[in-house]
């Protein structure tokens, strides 16, 4: 058992000290130290009862801070999300982190026990956003909205068993693309997809594949083998299952939680156990067991079939399958869904390796604006959310992996000085820089060393240093320092701006 001491050695520890103590220890005995952990961190009031209040400073369980060099990986992956999104021609909104509790209850099917609530304000029942879709919703009926194209990213709220060395959060950023309105089918469904593709692309995470399925076929599946339709969503959320437990753990439960005979539950796995491409479609197209039995698995089907044919269209056959292990447990999916999964051997930051499971996921949800609507009117509405988590921790893990320096800001030029006093010249230079829209800055000590000052400039990857010294003020002139390979050219005071930029200018393009 460990001492007080070495928890709270444990509590302190960076990212890789901790990924150090997981291997060595195990997943489980760390999460059952931060367990004691927390427990630890309770306030207490002092043994006389009257003293103040002793406590561990630390983030609310399942909760994290995340220091410059994380932020900065985030700005970057959000930048290049959001330039596939407006390239798609999405606008973006915004909504409150709370909305009344009624908006969120029964949209989330199992997972509704997950929702946040929060203590009665004012005469409202409130609960934190599980997530950004029904929000949206919400959103498209209270304005009587019925079309857009928008995206939306913010933090979700889930009463979820954190996990934090498998990278599961309580507060967690989702990053949504959704399209609403009336139009032909599956054109707005595929052109979600070729979002997906792109900003995996543009992310660099190595291989992945977009699994797609119908929520119609799957009820078709369901009602062709002998499920009683008011069982159709629970038997659901168990097909759900399949990407993260075997088979017989899924027939298990349908058997001896959902009540199903074992008959109806092997009919299920013949199919929910296929993937494939369109020759699969085709196929199933066949079966009169499967189409004859169900309008709805004919329907399903039919749907997929356009459905991959557009994905040819767009260049994403090899990146798509086929698959009907996929579920997507919310009830308020109503046609296609999707699900990204990277392929490639990546390790996350929590420590993970091989498959890191999904990293996109959503579909087609027709019905969800009705329930909000007095008159009950329907908007259609398809999107797709991308794991922003997963990628952050991946993409963490690799630059810790490469040992690689974050630039954790975007300073281009260092105003420095090379003899004492000269902090208002120093000042000057800066402002002019400013004025020039040029990023910059200076030290904030009289008389810096110029060493500390070149120092701070390979430190913080800030590629220009502009120095400033007696002769040169008296010549009127200013050295321009490449901090890199430590080459100087002199400049005229009044033409500094223009040469910071050339300079910027070549040192970008020789990357």
């Amino acid at each position: 058992m460990l001492g007080g001491g070495a928890l709270r050695l444990l509590a302190i520890l960076d990212l890789s000290a901790r990924r150090w103590v997981a291997n060595s220890l195990g997943p489980q005995v760390v999460e059952e130290l931060s367990h004691v952990l927390d427990v630890k961190a309770q306030p207490r009031a002092a043994e006389d009862g009257a003293g103040p209040h002793r406590f561990t400073l630390k983030t609310p369980k399942g909760t994290r801070d995340y220091g410059p060099s994380q932020m900065a990986i985030r700005a970057d992956v959000l930048n290049k999300i959001i330039s596939v999104f407006k390239r798609h021609g999405a606008e973006t909104i915004d909504t409150p982190i709370f909305e009344l509790k009624e908006v969120l209850t029964g949209k989330y099917g199992e997972d509704s026990k997950l929702i946040y609530d929060l203590a009665d304000q004012g005469g409202e029942i409130l609960s934190l956003r599980y997530d950004l879709t029904v929000p949206f919703a919400r959103y498209l009926a209270m304005n009587k909205i019925s079309n857009i194209k928008r995206y939306h990213i913010a933090k979700v709220y889930r009463r979820d068993n954190p996990a934090m060395m498998r990278g599961r959060y309580r507060e967690f950023y989702q990053c949504d693309f959704d399209i609403a309105g009336h139009y032909d089918p599956m054109i707005p469904d595929v052109e979600c997809i070729r979002v997906v593709s792109e900003i995996l692309t543009s992310l660099q995470l190595g291989d992945f594949l977009i699994k797609v399925n119908h929520r119609q076929l799957l009820d078709g599946i369901f009602e062709a083998c002998g499920v009683p339709s008011d069982k159709f969503r629970t038997v659901c959320s168990s097909v759900d299952k399949l990407d993260k437990s075997p088979w017989e753990e899924v027939r298990n439960e349908m058997v001896n939680e959902k009540g199903l005979s074992p008959e109806v539950a092997d009919q299920i796995g013949e199919y929910v156990c296929l993937s494939g491409k369109i020759e699969l479609v085709e196929r199933l197209l066949q079966e009169e067991m499967l189409v004859g039995m169900s309008r709805s698995a004919h329907d399903g089907l039919e749907a997929m079939k356009l459905f991959l044919k557009y994905c040819a269209l767009y260049g994403l056959q090899d990146q798509v399958s086929f698959d009907l292990s996929l579920a997507r447990g919310l009830d308020y999916y109503t046609g296609v869904i999707y699900e990204a999964v990277l392929l490639n051997d990546t390790k996350t930051e929590q420590g993970e390796t091989g498959g890191v499971g999904s990293i996109a996921g959503g579909g087609r949800y027709d019905n969800l604006v009705g329930m909000f609507d007095p008159k009950h009117k329907n908007v259609p509405c398809v999107g797709v959310s991308i794991g922003v988590e997963r990628v952050f921790s991946v993409l963490e893990a690799r630059l810790l992996n490469s040992r690689a320096k974050v630039r954790t800001t975007e300073v281009e030029v260092f105003v420095a000085s090379a003899q004492k006093n000269l902090l208002e010249h120093r000042m000057q230079l800066c402002k002019e820089l400013w004025d020039a829209n040029i990023k910059a800055e200076h030290s904030y000590k009289r008389n810096p060393k110029l060493l500390a000052q070149l120092q701070y400039c390979e430190d913080m990857g800030i590629p220009l240093a502009a120095i400033l010294g007696e002769s040169e003020l008296a010549r009127g002139i200013v050295k321009l320092r490449k901090v890199v390979t430590r080459q100087e050219i002199e400049v005229e005071r009044e033409n500094v701006a223009q040469a910071v930029r050339d300079l910027l200018t070549e040192t970008n393009e020789q990357r």
